[in-house]
C-alpha cells in the first residue's frame, strides 16, 4: 500500500507565499510522475503542475507564480507558492503516478488567500 502525506496548507494574504509538500511512502517501485491539483468550491479538480524525471508542467493560472520541485531520495515533491491570489483558494491534493501504472492521492490541504 502506497500513502501520501500533504503539509504546508493554510491561510495567507494575497500577495504572499506557501510551500506545499508531499511525501509518498510503502510499496514503491518507481515514480513516474508526481503532481499537484486544486478544487475550489463548486469547481472540478484542475491540474496545477506535474513533475517527471525529465519535465514540468503548469497550468496557465499558476506559470510563473509556482514552482514544483521533488526530492527523489526521499519521494516528496514541493509546490512553492508565489505571488498567491484570492482565485487560488481551494484544497490542494498531491497525486503520485507509480510504476506500472498506479494513480494515488493525497487526503488534501486546505489553501486560503484572503486578507
Amino acid at each position: 500500500q502506497v500513502q501520501l502525506v500533504e503539509s504546508g496548507g493554510g491561510l495567507v494574504q494575497p500577495g504572499g507565499s506557501l510551500r506545499l509538500s508531499c511525501a509518498a511512502s510503502g510499496s514503491i517501485i518507481s515514480i513516474n510522475a508526481m503532481g499537484w491539483y486544486r478544487q475550489a468550491p463548486g469547481k472540478q479538480r484542475e491540474l496545477v503542475a506535474t513533475i517527471t524525471s525529465g519535465s514540468t508542467n503548469y497550468a496557465d493560472s499558476v506559470k510563473g507564480r509556482f514552482t514544483i520541485s521533488r526530492a527523489n531520495a526521499k519521494n516528496t515533491v514541493y509546490l512553492q507558492m508565489n505571488s498567491l491570489k484570492p482565485e487560488d483558494t481551494a484544497v490542494y491534493y498531491c497525486n503520485a503516478d507509480l510504476f506500472p501504472r498506479v494513480h494515488y492521492w493525497g487526503q488534501g490541504t486546505q489553501v486560503t488567500v484572503s486578507s
